[in-house]
């Protein structure tokens, strides 16, 4: 069964998503950074959703909620532990739960760090995650609420989906990521390929995303804690891995 998955910016750097199950026609929004180019979306795919699906509190992962549900009467559902901070939220969701979203199923993953309540959803079928700040495309979200062994213990249930999973994540951050990840990981082949890649997707305006869960495996040093040459980079061959994430994480936010 296929997921049909229309991906545009918002703001300076957001990624709005707007998706369809062909199926049954049904539609619906992946967080709500923006209401201007989520509402060029809907029009230009003539997709109305019933769902917004939000992944955590911020901001620019909300602001449009209260005009779209006033828009659509859509239902906007999120992470129970955030539910005081997501306005027009109707229903809350914690991790393991099992949900209908547009007739599909959908798993939601606990996947704190970004945030204390961050939450991913897996639309297991279809093997497509929409990850948002938690794992992003060579990179990862900043600690802003949460603590290293959390981020840690999130990016590792990510990492743990098939590998062909489809991740979307909610911003264009690529670039700059795999800029830094060469710093920790310069020998790495598939990186410094990746990475052409990326400028060349970036300068005709193109973007990055999605990736997949094997293509972080092998390329995003956030997924790479475990590895020796990144170890060896760090001057950390001995450290627990929590360490090591904690200090790929520190110069990154330092980069």
């Amino acid at each position: 069964m296929a997921l049909e998955i229309e991906q545009f910016m918002c703001r300076s750097d957001n990624f709005g998503i707007l998706a369809r199950n062909p199926e049954n026609g049904e539609a619906f929004l992946v967080d709500a950074p923006e209401e201007g180019p989520i509402l060029a979306a809907i029009e230009r795919t003539g997709w109305t959703p019933a769902t917004l699906l939000i992944t955590h509190h911020h901001g620019d992962h909300v602001e449009a909620n209260l005009a779209l549900k006033e828009k659509f009467g859509l239902t906007i559902i999120g992470p129970e532990a955030e539910k005081a901070k997501i306005p027009g939220i109707d229903l809350t969701v914690r991790g393991g739960d099992m949900i209908k979203v547009a007739g599909l199923n959908v798993r939601v993953i606990d996947t704190p760090g970004h945030t204390l309540g961050h939450v991913s959803y897996h639309f297991q079928k279809e093997q497509v995650v929409f990850a948002a700040d938690t794992l992003f495309a060579l990179g990862c979200g900043r600690l802003l609420e949460g603590t290293p062994t959390q981020m840690v213990s999130s990016l590792t249930k990510l990492a743990a989906l098939p590998p062909e999973t489809q991740v979307y994540c909610g911003h264009e951050y690529t670039q700059s990521n795999a800029r830094f990840a060469l710093t920790v990981d310069p020998d790495n082949k598939q990186l410094k390929a990746r990475a052409k890649e990326v400028d060349r997707l970036r300068k005709a305006g193109k973007p990055t995303l999605p990736t997949t869960i094997g293509q972080e495996l092998a390329t995003n040093p956030f997924l790479r804690w475990t590895d020796p040459a990144i170890r060896a980079t760090l001057g950390m061959e001995g450290a627990d891995d929590v360490a090591v994430f904690a200090e790929i994480r520190k110069r990154k936010d330092n980069f």
